[in-house]
């Protein structure tokens, strides 16, 4: 049993020793949008999301990525709507002051797109969520991975109220920059 574990083990420890660390560059946006009748009716952005992703280009499969957002950086527009949406009705950004996503599985799909799946925790609840993403070496800068991450949620998934204000069901999210190595 324990020749297993350590073989185990190994094979873990070899799998993940030729991933590469990265994180968000400064300049990498965490984005949402809300609409009603295929009008925006509210953007939220935050430059301030930390993710660390391990990932090697030669075996995607083994990738794997954390993103945390904390909820009081979010900026909206129209910037009135802030209070409302931090408010116990939608974020409740005073209890909840964390948003996360953490992978499960990275699905290759071509050389650069990738169907990631994970866990999205919201107002403490954590629901699977996946989100089609490009992972792309930067052309420029052989350190750099442009990333650009997209899916959706339903509010009420995650205890926000449903159609409140004229705010739709259905929330879009992106990530969009790029990736450092460490």
């Amino acid at each position: 049993m324990q020749v297993g574990a350590s073989v185990g083990i190994s094979a873990l420890l070899y799998s993940t020793s030729h991933a590469e660390v990265w994180g968000l560059t400064k300049e990498s946006l965490v984005s949402f949008d809300i609409k009603t009748v295929g009008l925006t009716v509210v953007q939220g952005v935050s430059d301030e999301a930390q993710a660390r992703l391990y990932f090697d280009i030669n075996q995607p499969k083994n990738a794997s990525v954390v993103v945390t957002l904390s909820s009081n950086s979010l900026q909206f527009n129209p910037p009135v709507l802030r209070p409302m949406i931090l408010s116990e009705h939608f974020f409740d950004a005073d209890q909840y002051k964390t948003m996360m996503f953490k992978s499960t599985e990275f699905v290759p799909i071509d050389a650069d797109h990738y169907n990631v799946y994970g866990n999205l925790t919201l107002k403490g609840i954590t629901k699977p969520t996946v989100f089609m993403t490009l992972l792309k070496p930067n052309t420029a800068n052989p350190r750099l991975l442009d990333v650009n991450a997209v899916g959706s949620i339903n509010r009420s998934d995650f205890g926000m109220k449903k159609a409140y204000g004229g705010v739709g069901e259905k929330v879009n999210i992106r990530l969009k920059g790029q990736l450092q190595s460490k």
